[in-house]
């Protein structure tokens, strides 16, 4: 992780926009530059977050690549192009985590978690067309498609007047992006409103914007906190700029099988100093939910002493076959780890129902000057320490 520069300036944000938009890449990857450029709290794309429903005000922060970008660029679990190719006979693939199986989609569709809607709306030579929505009782997701208008992104990049700016609000390049509604160039999809029921969803966390690997497409995804019913109608109320009219899509949902959720009552493990107990193990055919709080001191070893100190803890899941399921985002923080955290954190999914899912704790080694992380690189979180002392297997049982 790089140090936090005092100023950005216009020109250096207008060049990591255009790297976002441009790369082909996995937008994780890019973390470490929007890091060491602009010191993003947290290395992957910054979230909207709030148990309140999604209808409140979006709070723009002036360091934050995906708020000066008109919204959230969604992580990198997705269908690689391999993946895509294998899986080119299944026509919902955009809500996926990569590694996928075949035999997961095909579950998922026939449980209701995965569907391909297919409805379109058209409002003033613009169209709007719902593809892929997965919903599994834990994650919502689901893609819109944009016809119409020839723009480099689909998420609107404009601040609007409602919207509170965590910062220097004469930031020039946050003074580019407040543009009167009359000014705004047509076609950019402005942040959905999503009910339930006829209710605003109300969720944790959630991720808005461009869909990378596709073009004229926009993603979205609510990833925490979610308290739906297996059966409900999903409304999609969407605005796009300099089109007077909402774009509005109606979607029966259910699922006939949710999420297995491993409860446990007393699944915790401890060093004596740190310690953690797993509240619940979420697993779908299309992702895989670990939920768990901790509290302690984090556990330091050798090499993390003097300039250098262990991070937080971070978990990671591997089934009985021995496969690492894949993070859907990985945190850096540019502080000391505090004593306590609540982890509720989504992994690619398991090859059917795996009869124990182990948990390996590790902390990565970090400079204490600039919080960069020892061995960090384009294909590795860091050198992990692995606290083997506080690794737990949890049986699972369909």
């Amino acid at each position: 992780m790089g140090q936090s520069p005092k100023q950005t300036d216009f020109a250096e944000m207008k060049e990591l926009e255009e790297m976002i938009r441009e790369s082909s890449l996995p937008k994780n990857s890019l973390s470490y530059q929007i890091m060491h450029r602009i010191g993003e709290r947290e290395m992957t794309m910054t979230r909207t977050s709030s148990k309140r429903p999604n209808g409140l005000k979006r709070t723009i922060l002036v360091a934050s690549a995906a708020a000066v970008l008109g919204g959230t660029v969604i992580g990198s679990g997705f269908v690689s192009p391999v993946m895509a190719a294998t899986l080119k006979q299944i026509p919902v693939l955009g809500v996926l985590f990569e590694g996928t199986s075949e035999d997961a989609v095909k579950a998922a569709i026939e449980q209701g978690i995965l569907s391909e809607p297919n409805l379109s709306v058209t409002h003033d030579g613009v169209t709007l067309k719902v593809a892929d929505l997965l919903y599994d009782g834990t994650r919502l997701s689901f893609i819109l498609e944009r016809e119409g208008v020839d723009l480099p992104s689909t998420a609107s990049p404009y601040i609007g007047e409602d919207e509170t700016i965590v910062g220097n609000p004469d930031n020039e390049y946050i003074k580019s992006r407040k543009v009167a509604k009359e000014d705004q160039v047509k076609g950019y999809i402005e942040r959905p409103r999503i009910l339930v029921d006829g209710r605003d969803v109300e969720f944790g966390e959630g991720g808005f914007g461009d869909y990378p690997p596709q073009n004229n497409a926009y993603m979205v995804e609510l990833t925490k906190d979610l308290k739906l019913p297996d059966q409900f109608e999903l409304t999609i109320q969407a605005n796009v700029t300099q089109v007077n009219e909402t774009f509005e899509f109606k979607i029966p949902v259910n699922i006939a099988n949710k999420s297995i959720v491993v409860k446990l009552d007393q699944a915790t493990k401890s060093d004596g100093q740190f310690s953690y107990t797993v509240k619940q193990l979420y697993i779908s055919p299309v992702s895989t939910r670990l939920v768990l709080d901790s509290e302690g001191e984090v556990p330091a070893s050798a090499e993390q002493t003097g300039n250098y100190s262990a991070s937080m803890v971070y978990y990671e899941l591997v089934d009985d076959q021995g496969n690492v399921l894949t993070p859907q985002k990985f945190d850096y923080f540019h502080s000391k780890p505090k004593t306590e955290y609540h982890i509720d954190q989504l992994f690619s999914p398991v090859n059917g129902t795996p009869k124990s899912i182990t948990i390996k704790p590790f902390t990565l080694t970090v400079n204490n000057k600039d919080w960069s992380v020892v061995g960090h690189g384009k294909n590795s979180h860091g050198d992990k320490t692995y606290l083997t002392d506080l690794e737990m297997t949890i049986p699972v049982k369909p």
